[in-house]
């Protein structure tokens, strides 16, 4: 079994071929595996540190703007298009795949229409609601498009041919006892509030949710773990003292860059505050978690958009977009659910009974097909 995977730009496009990867892997020690990715995006750090081979190529994204720079870097990006084909084109002459699986990103189109055109199976695998142009441009091309939603199918061609596997979810995120972590983490029986804005932060989520500390700190009965990002930390401290919040009155209150033991963290929360990509929402459902969803308004068509109204709808989240957040919104809403626990109850409740916990098996299936 020869197999290349394909994919980059974030977390959210590398984390989970290398969840499939490395799940195929686990069923067969002998396979080949070669991942190809951006000579310069994360994936070139990420693919050898997860013990795979890494072939980097020529890839750049398209810039929705208008202007004479956006038109020369979308020039740009057109030549190393072609570039980025003539590359694959050698590495998939030398490794010979039975098959090969794209997770989106910019850098996956030339490899995956590369394969295409020379007679290899494909597979393209779209995490969010809203399809990214990536998935949209090789959609046709593949043999089958598999997708995290159902509600992604309605933008893209009915001739493609669809398959609903959802996400891959590690299993730690699954299967961590909350009482252990609790546990772990020195938490008593009070309600625990899990937030964080993404690994570089988000301003408007941490500026709401020092108000939010500031509030339910007079009483200390909520327990409250916040992840600042990157550039976030030491102006998060400033927040809270300027609301006269310090961290040495307030054990109750854990305030960290970032949150490095997330399965855990998340075991112990009973509410979630957070953005809404496409992973963190499927780990939300895997783990029947109530959430408060603040979609990024700074992504690609508005993607987090879309993912968080497919919990939004069905009543498995509350969902309040980034122009409408403020300290007095977010504290009225998590106030109103602490006092009727059994709404935080019934949310996450309805979170798990959209998750799709066996996606890599689904995904796993889809590749034994075309095998």
């Amino acid at each position: 079994m020869r197999i290349i995977f394909t994919g980059g730009g974030t977390a959210g496009h590398i984390n989970p071929a290398l969840a499939i990867a490395s799940y195929v892997r686990a069923r067969h020690p002998e396979a080949e595996i070669l991942y190809i990715g951006s000579k310069d995006g994360m994936e070139a750090r990420l693919v050898p540190a997860a013990g795979f081979r890494f072939e980097g190529i020529h890839s750049r994204g398209i810039i929705r703007r208008s202007g004479l720079s956006a038109i020369k870097k979308n020039v740009d990006a057109v030549i190393q298009l072609y570039q980025g084909r003539r590359e694959a084109a050698r590495l998939i002459n030398e490794f010979k795949p039975d098959l090969v699986l794209g997770t989106g990103g910019y850098v996956s189109a030339p490899v995956i229409m590369q394969a295409a055109s020379m007679g290899v199976h494909t597979l393209t695998h779209e995490q969010n609601a809203f399809p990214g142009i990536t998935t949209k441009l090789v959609s046709r091309h593949v043999d089958t498009v598999l997708l995290a939603v159902e509600e992604a199918k309605k933008f893209l061609s009915p001739r493609c041919n669809f398959v609903v596997t959802g996400n891959p979810v590690r299993e730690e995120i699954i299967f961590y006892n909350k009482a252990v972590a609790r546990k772990e983490l020195s938490l008593d029986d009070r309600l625990c509030i899990l937030s964080f804005g993404g690994s570089l932060g988000a301003r408007a989520i941490n500026e709401a949710v020092a108000d939010l500390m500031a509030w339910h700190s007079k009483d200390k009965q909520v327990y409250h773990i916040h992840g600042t990002g990157k550039k976030g930390y030491e102006p998060f401290l400033t927040l809270l003292q300027d609301r006269g919040v310090t961290l040495a009155e307030n054990p109750q209150i854990i305030v960290r860059e970032y949150i490095d033991d997330m399965p855990r963290c998340n075991a112990a929360a009973d509410l979630v505050i957070s953005r809404a990509g496409a992973i963190t929402l499927s780990e939300i459902q895997a783990s029947c978690k109530a959430s408060i969803l603040i979609p990024s308004p700074n992504v690609t068509e508005n993607h987090q958009y879309h993912n968080a109204m497919v919990l939004g709808r069905r009543n498995a989240a509350v969902v309040i977009e980034e122009k409408d957040l403020t300290g007095n919104k977010l504290i009225q809403t998590v106030s109103e659910l602490i006092e009727t626990p059994e709404t935080i109850r019934c949310i996450a409740k309805r979170a798990g009974e959209l998750a799709i916990i066996d996606a890599n098996e689904r995904i796993y299936s889809e590749i034994k097909k075309l095998l």
